[in-house]
């Protein structure tokens, strides 16, 4: 059952058939062969999906959705630009910081990459930096989309592994920043060397002119965190007040979306919940064969029977992770080898918040890994360079990566402090 189950997903993902139809067709094949009734397919498709928590998806992906068009890419830019940017290493941190700050709002790495792109590395190509360098940056950084609340990779392990959506959120925050940090020193060492043209520095009034147009947008992560670490809304609420606030932000303050407009806006956010949950539905039937039929636990014992030394055992999770994520996306990942690596997790005395955020910095350093990292496709579309440019630029990010996942991997208060502040653990 192992072979058929890993066998023919790998098959179908390499005949590069789309993920969500590979695991649907291998569990329907699995279902099959385990002597298990065709009827549990629909079944667990729709218990998977039927979960108040899940709802937080097509809401936050509907709230990303609505601040990318109501113009606050460009808003973010300018104030971020107006604080740093006559620094010497400006743009380099207007990037990071942009990113951290959309990422935010949408919860997507290639959402972020996409709407931040086509402002940020013309702009930093205009003051000097490699255009490839620049591709490569944005790239990296969109994956912090993941990592900082609210998150949508964090709502689908909450799912998966029972945990605590809020406290997991709280986890990612010093996580994230820490891999922002990684990303601008890496970007600072591949640019040695380069004549960049510097800003002028801005004056007060400039910044408090870019800060008060941005507020509005700046508000909406405190309203989201804000309101589920101040008990006012559950993270799935907190969805829908930021959906309404995107609304009300979009339409009535910054007036950049049109009742015309909303029709589109509405179609992209239902496009991308569809696409996710038809994954996640699929993926739970593949997880559900797994584990009814003894596989995950035989593979859990295979890894336990390796070695009993945690830091080794965290090393060959971490790396199964990193190679998963040249392929899978979050959401499949975790429900194909979650049910695997939990019961490892639980034996050796890993705290599964802890482990639900350095998994997922895991499944962002996959965003940029080739050959199937997404944030690449989608920054190479956006910066006008090749494929093969970007592989060659991304490697400085993706060194700065790994060594922000070994620190949060075994220095455990990165991620446990802010949960433990807050008494959600």
């Amino acid at each position: 059952m192992t072979l058929i189950l890993f066998g023919t997903f790998f098959l179908f993902v390499f005949l590069n058939i789309p993920i969500a139809v590979s695991l649907g067709i291998t569990a329907m094949i699995g279902l099959y062969v385990g002597g298990f009734q065709f009827s549990m397919f629909p079944n667990v498709m729709y218990a998977s999906i039927g979960k108040f928590a899940l709802l937080a998806i097509p809401f936050f992906v509907l709230a990303g959705s609505i601040m990318e068009y109501a113009g606050i890419s460009q808003r973010l830019v300018t104030f971020a630009r107006t604080c740093v940017g006559h620094r010497k290493s400006g743009m380099i941190s207007v990037t990071v910081i942009v990113c951290c700050f959309f990422a935010a709002i949408s919860g997507s790495g290639p959402a972020t990459v996409a709407a931040l792109g086509t402002i940020l590395i013309p702009a930093m190509v205009h003051q000097g930096y490699d255009r490839g360098i620049s591709t490569a940056l944005l790239s990296a950084s969109g994956a912090i989309g993941i990592i900082i609340p609210p998150s949508i990779a964090f709502v689908v392990y909450a799912s998966c592994t029972g945990v605590s959506v809020g406290a997991l959120f709280s986890a990612g925050i010093i996580p994230g920043i820490l891999v922002g940090a990684s990303y601008i020193i890496a970007a600072l060492i591949a640019s040695r060397g380069t004549e960049v043209e510097m800003l002028p520095k801005a004056s007060a009034k400039e910044r408090f002119i870019a800060f008060k147009d941005a507020f509005w947008a700046l508000l909406m992560p405190v309203i989201i965190l804000g309101g589920i670490y101040g008990g006012v809304f559950t993270p799935t609420e907190a969805a829908g007040v930021a959906v309404i606030y995107g609304l009300f932000v979009g339409i009535f303050i910054y007036k950049e979306i049109h009742m015309k407009e909303l029709y589109k806006v509405f179609v992209d956010a239902a496009v991308s919940s569809a696409t996710i949950m038809f994954i996640i539905a699929t993926a739970a039937v593949y997880a559900w064969i797994m584990t009814t039929s003894g596989v995950a636990a035989n593979l859990s014992a295979a890894i336990l029977s390796i070695s009993q030394n945690k830091i080794l055992i965290l090393i060959i999770i971490n790396i199964v992770f990193l190679i998963a994520g040249c392929f899978l996306d979050a959401n499949s990942a975790f429900y194909i080898l979650l049910p695997i690596i939990t019961p490892v997790l639980g034996n050796l005395g890993v705290d599964l918040i802890h482990a639900g955020v350095f998994l997922t910095v895991n499944m962002a350093i996959g965003l940029v890994t080739p050959p199937v990292g997404i944030n690449l496709y989608v920054g190479c579309k956006s910066g006008g360079i090749t494929v093969a440019e970007i592989c060659r630029k991304i490697i400085p990010f993706l060194i700065a990566g790994i060594i922000s996942l070994l620190l949060i991997t075994y220095v455990e208060p990165i991620s446990m402090f802010l949960p433990r502040m807050f008494g959600q653990v």
